[in-house]
């Protein structure tokens, strides 16, 4: 019981504390999982966010479902979820009731229009230690610098079709190394 209220109270401080959603939420998800809770060492949660960032829907959501399940199975799946949509949900509510025209007050406009760069900044940041962990060698920064050509290029391309793309080049790529290695031997 212990476990699943731990796996809930951290969800929710990162679905509470954290603005700006998906990437704005990693540094503290890192935190609290990796350095805090010590539930994932630092490897484990780069391949986590790659598989949750894979999979549709939030990043929040399914890390909080994936290290909810990893942690107290199903039970485990519910508090995570939970924890980190709660206060999305309890937020845009008190927001619906008492802030009839919330967008069009003027603190709250100048409040987001601050938040904004410091969101930036915190996915900048994430991209940073994400970009020096996994650029490992060459082809994984020619990967890199050709997705983000097409990115540049090719604005209306969905993502799907570059991660797909990159993770079939991966898989091609380690195949023929692979052969290439078997065959000196």
């Amino acid at each position: 019981m212990q476990v699943l209220w731990q796996i809930f109270t951290s969800f929710f401080k990162i679905g509470a504390f954290t603005i700006g959603g998906g990437y704005a939420m990693l540094p503290v998800m890192q935190r609290d999982l990796v350095d805090r809770l010590g539930w994932l060492d630092e490897q484990e949660f780069l391949e986590t966010i790659a598989v949750t960032q894979s999979a549709p829907g939030a990043i929040a959501v399914n890390t909080a479902i994936l290290i909810g399940k990893r942690m107290a199975g199903l039970p485990g799946v519910a508090a995570g979820a939970l924890g980190v949509v709660l206060p999305s949900f309890i937020i845009i509510l008190g927001i619906a009731i008492f802030f009839q025209n919330f967008l069009d007050w003027q603190p709250a406009i100048h409040f987001f229009a601050g938040v904004r760069p410091a969101v930036v900044a915190l996915i900048a940041h994430v991209a940073w230690k994400m970009g020096r962990k996994l650029i490992t060698g060459r082809f994984y920064l020619a990967l890199f610098f050709a997705a983000l050509a097409i990115i540049i290029l090719v604005p209306g391309l969905h993502p799907v079709w570059i991660i797909l793309s990159s993770g079939m080049a991966t898989v091609f790529w380690t195949a023929s190394h692979r052969q290439a290695a078997e065959e000196g031997e």
